[in-house]
């Protein structure tokens, strides 16, 4: 739940210099899919190509896109037959789904996570460990070196949820505007360990020492826009993301109800809420609001005031708003006591 950490980790390790091909999908449900978040851009095309897709990684280090139809094409088979018969949670067919893409986009190594919580495919730990192990088995054995982090999704990524809104704080991450530490904390261990088994980082305070150096840098900026520009979309992204982004028309503040600190978040609510307004699909055929959403989302462990925000709602009209207070007010737990929140990486696998 809102997890733009993708869209960060390909411009940066790609700075660094790791060729960075990755493959991903669209949402469904509750959860937000990064191809959704990229189609919010004027002109990016996420269905290149091979010959494009191939140019791009080879001149910017990374092309983030989505399955081509020449691209693992039986997995959109086999996905429409788990759906109709209940095995949508195999773990081997899960297992299949995610190297049939990732393998054929030619990779050397791979790191990924897995999420786990309230607001994850994966809500227990033990099916996280479960997908994460049979992942790094079955690609270890295509002599893909693989490290899967187990991270917490019992809150939002972040401090926005929606597509537009999800490019807009990437932007003001890589560019240094606004850094998450909780988003921070994820994209500097994955990136470090992809610069590990890229083989340009022998240790991971190395690997950190290079992702902070790109970012300071402005290369790791650079490289997302190169992106952009080379996949369609604007020359001048970077520079004026807030024209290119569609916004909703209706924003409003979430007032808290009570005083206190937050101590649980629904997150899985919370995903559901931003369906409703029409930021994601409740079947894989419907269109998307690339507007609407939640900003300034606050997270576990936050001191809040009554009547202080939870959020910020981003809707097309006043009664889509008004809904998404009730749900997201009801997605919140407030204690008088504070709570500490899980980690965001757990641990990791490899």
């Amino acid at each position: 739940m809102g997890d733009k950490a993708s869209l960060i980790l390909a411009p940066i390790v790609a700075a660094c210099g790791v060729y960075n091909p990755m493959v991903s999908g669209r949402g469904l449900g509750h959860t937000g899919g990064t191809l959704d978040k990229l189609e919010s851009i004027p002109g990016y095309n996420t269905h290149p190509d091979n010959s494009l897709f191939r140019r791009t990684v080879k001149e910017v280090g990374c092309a983030v896109i989505g399955q081509t139809e020449d691209l693992a094409p039986a997995d959109k088979l086999f996905y429409s037959v788990r759906d109709v018969t209940a095995t949508i949670e195999s773990v081997p067919l899960i297992t299949a789904s995610i190297l049939s893409k990732k393998l054929a986009a030619g990779l050397d190594g791979l790191v990924m996570d897995v999420k786990t919580g309230n607001g994850a495919f994966a809500n227990n730990l033990g099916f996280a460990n479960e997908i994460a192990k049979t992942i790094i088995h079955v690609s270890n054995n295509f002599g893909v070196r693989t490290s899967v982090f187990i991270t917490d999704m019992n809150q939002p990524l972040g401090r926005t949820v929606g597509n537009a809104l999800e490019v807009r704080e990437a932007v003001n991450y890589l560019t240094g505007v606004d850094r998450d530490p909780r988003l921070h904390d994820v994209v500097i261990s994955i990136a470090s360990e992809m610069l590990a088994i890229g083989g340009l980082a022998e240790t991971k305070k190395e690997g950190i020492k290079k992702v902070n150096e790109v970012l300071d840098n402005g290369k790791a900026a650079e490289s997302f826009g190169k992106m952009v520009l080379t996949l369609g979309g604007p020359a001048n992204f970077l520079e004026e993301v807030k024209s290119y982004l569609p916004e909703a028309p209706v924003i409003k503040p979430i007032p808290s109800e009570h005083t206190g600190f937050v101590s649980g978040i629904n997150t899985r609510n919370v995903g559901l809420a931003v369906v409703e307004l029409g930021g994601g699909r409740k079947n894989a055929t419907d269109g998307i609001d690339h507007s609407v959403g939640l900003s300034q989302v606050v997270g576990i462990s936050e001191k809040i005031e009554a009547a202080q925000p939870l959020a910020l709602v981003h809707a097309q009209n006043e009664d889509q708003a008004n809904q998404t207070i009730e749900t997201i007010r009801n997605s919140y737990s407030i204690s008088d006591s504070n709570v500490e929140p899980n980690p965001i990486i757990l641990y990791l696998l490899n």
